[in-house]
């Protein structure tokens, strides 16, 4: 009983052992190879494309291409290339404006493996050649372009490096995908902060101006306002005596004594506005009789 679990044990630890190093050696013999996602096996023979597989998973070269599949190991190569989409942003590209002012640029732009035979046949360094390639573009396109221009019309020109590029990149199995210059700046420090001063003063005068006008808007609105309630108040007094000489006809007509009793309240309330000093005499008094007789 116990030989019989030591015999499974050792054979477990054995076909550990065993597997994976067979299936290291059918592997590396070509007997078999596995395709990941976003990648193609280019296969040569004897200097020449045998073929290429694209396709994930499990593949057997010998299905595909016949017995010349073994013969891969020994007299060919398998080379791997990676097709998924990559990015890259090129930094600081120097260009010099219409106007002489140098002027730094940054592109971005993507690239995707599409003929992977091109890729590693055609070109010893495809992806240095591309970064060349839309450098010199980006350069060609952008120098001796008026200011405003290279920094507004960026999409535009965008379009015109990639148009400009595309067909070389796809000799070298390339394919560009989007292009997009995305930075364009001043290099000059100094030149930049004479423009930070020339717009901050700008803005000032700006702010000063609308400060400016908005008070002579409010003056002239006030004005306006002033002369009309002048006007309004000139309308009133001049229609108030007419008003109040009908007001008193009216209470004339109907009752004198009440005409009496306005006319003392009017005469008393005016001499109370005038602070004019009254001096008070008791009725029967003799005291203007002897002033005359003075």
């Amino acid at each position: 009983m116990i030989p019989d679990v030591i015999f499974s044990i050792l054979a477990g630890i054995l076909g550990l052992l065993i597997v994976p190093f067979a299936l290291a050696i059918c592997r590396g013999l070509g007997i078999f190879t596995i395709v990941n996602e976003c990648e193609t096996q280019v296969f040569t023979l004897f200097g020449k494309v045998l073929g290429t597989m694209d396709q994930p998973g499990l593949k057997l070269p010998i299905l595909d291409f016949g017995p010349r599949a073994l013969l891969i190991p020994f007299f060919g190569k398998k080379h791997t290339v990676s097709t998924g989409l990559k990015q890259h942003y090129l930094r600081s590209q120097m260009v010099n404006s219409e106007e002489g002012t140098p002027m730094g640029v940054g592109i971005w732009y993507e690239m995707q493996v599409s003929d992977p035979v091109s890729y590693l046949f055609n070109n010893a360094d495809p992806e240095g050649s591309l970064q060349a390639n839309v450098t010199s573009s980006t350069i060609s396109t952008l120098s001796n372009l008026e200011m405003e221009k290279m920094l507004e019309d960026r999409h535009s020109l965008s379009r015109v490096v990639r148009e400009t590029v595309s067909p070389l990149s796809e000799k070298w199995g390339y394919q560009l995908g989007s292009a997009y210059i995305r930075k364009v700046y001043f290099t000059d420090q100094q030149m930049v902060q004479n423009i930070t001063e020339k717009v901050v003063k700008r803005l000032v005068q700006v702010t000063s101006a609308m400060k400016q006008d908005g008070e002579n808007r409010v003056g002239l609105i006030r004005s306006e306002t002033a002369n009309k309630v002048s006007r309004q108040l000139a309308e009133a007094d001049a229609v108030r005596p007419a008003v109040v000489g009908n007001a008193l006809n009216e209470i004339a007509g109907e009752d004198p004594e009440i005409l009496g009793a306005v006319l003392d309240v009017i005469e008393t309330n005016t001499l109370l506005q005038s602070q004019a000093s009254i001096e008070l005499v008791p009725g029967g008094s003799t005291v203007l009789v002897e002033l005359g007789e003075r």
